[in-house]
């Protein structure tokens, strides 16, 4: 009886230390992705140039690095990448490059909808623990068609 109980303590213990220590890295990770996107935002943003040229490819830069915040303010860069944007984020998630076209085929329904009523386990409890109101869902829905059509 006793061994069982040391053994269950030692297992617990255990358990809840790698569980803090997965917790703290992913959440170190987010904190890492924001500070370096206002960096990028700030530096993009002071920069000024005459050719008119470069200040509108610049400009387009700049909108797709704050059209691509809503991807980091709702969590979505902690678990996936959209390589075809340029935007890095974690390795736990599929790349979102492809997701406009291919959530449909795996999911039974539009990007749109999926990211209203998801059907896979993982990312129902992750809306269901942060909703997204429709004009977040449609922001988003736009990005990840730029982003399949980028690829």
């Amino acid at each position: 009886m006793k061994k069982a109980t040391i053994y269950f303590l030692i297992s617990a213990l255990i358990g809840l230390g790698i569980g803090y220590l997965v917790f703290d890295v992913m959440l170190g990770k987010n904190s890492q992705t924001d500070a370096i996107a206002s960096s990028d935002t700030s530096s993009e943003e002071s920069s000024s140039t005459t050719d008119a040229t470069t200040e509108e490819s610049k400009g387009t830069e700049t909108a797709v690095s704050a059209e691509a915040e809503i991807l980091n303010q709702k969590g979505c860069l902690g678990c996936h990448a959209v390589s075809s944007l340029d935007l890095s984020g974690g390795a736990t998630g599929p790349d979102l490059s492809q997701a406009f076209n291919n959530v449909e085929g795996k999911h039974g329904k539009p990007v749109n909808e999926f990211l209203k009523e998801p059907t896979s386990a993982v990312m129902s409890g992750v809306i269901s623990g942060s909703p997204l109101s429709d004009d977040e869902i449609s922001k988003i829905t736009e990005l990840l068609q730029k982003a399949a059509e980028a690829n």
